[in-house]
């Protein structure tokens, strides 16, 4: 794959250009709107469906679209806002449902850590920038399995949900930490487009392995912290109501 192949987002923006480089694609936005229409009509509620939607707007729609084409670590932060917010937000706007149990838990687990991991080999991430086609499933399969994900987690008892959170934590952590340290620039398509932003490609590569390593894993461990503290709760306060009774 050549890096001089057109990426969905456009060729490599300048950073004088950047603020220009709107992406009113209309099959996107299209998609967008129907999807954010469907989920309603499935009864999905307004509040955290039009920030899981707001936050899509923002990765596909606004100029952050075109900087993901020049910069790897661009493209790490719109991975990590697509499955660890946006995606969450979307979960949280549909009810809760108990079915699958545990089962579907580790199912969606293992399968979201396996996409994420399958599209960030250097082969399949040239892929995805330098084809419509592998654009398009790098980002369904991975905002879909997320959801998926996210939607096991709010399902399922505070200790199991926890676990899945904090497995998912440890394994993004460590595709970050591997990211950090590589010696050499392993993503081919970046040689030629950080350049105009003050970074080289390993820079880059760098600064994209701290974004998964810490903002990235740590919303997992935010998100078990969080569940873990509203599990004791729950007991507490079951333990004071039969006390009381």
């Amino acid at each position: 794959m050549e890096p001089d192949t057109l990426p969905y987002c456009g060729g490599t923006p300048l950073p004088a250009e950047l603020v220009s480089r709107w992406n009113f694609d209309p099959l996107v936005m299209g998609l967008l709107a129907m999807g954010f229409l469907l989920c309603r009509k499935a009864g999905a509620r307004s509040g955290p469906l039009l920030g899981g939607f707001a936050v899509l707007t923002l990765l596909f729609v606004s100029p952050f679209c075109a900087l993901t084409s020049a910069l790897f670590s661009a493209r790490t932060v719109h991975h990590v806002l697509l499955i660890a917010l946006a995606a969450p937000l979307v979960a949280m706007a549909f009810r809760r449902e108990s079915k699958g149990g545990p089962g579907a838990l580790a199912a969606w687990t293992l399968a979201h850590a396996a996409i994420l991991w399958a599209w960030h080999a250097p082969s399949a991430y040239a892929f995805a920038l330098g084809s419509y086609v592998g654009y398009a499933l790098m980002q369904a399969t991975l905002l879909g399995s997320a959801i998926g994900f996210w939607r096991a987690v709010i399902a399922s008892p505070g200790p199991a949900a926890g676990t899945a959170l904090l497995a998912t934590m440890m394994q993004m952590g460590l595709l970050g930490a591997l990211l950090t340290f590589a010696g050499t620039a392993i993503y081919r398509w970046h040689w030629i487009t950080t350049q105009a932003w003050g970074l080289s490609p390993l820079e880059d590569q760098q600064l994209a392995g701290l974004v998964m390593w810490v903002p990235g894993a740590g919303a997992y461990l935010f998100a078990a912290l969080y569940l873990a503290g509203s599990w004791l709760r729950g007991r507490e306060s079951g333990r004071e109501r039969a006390i009381a009774a």
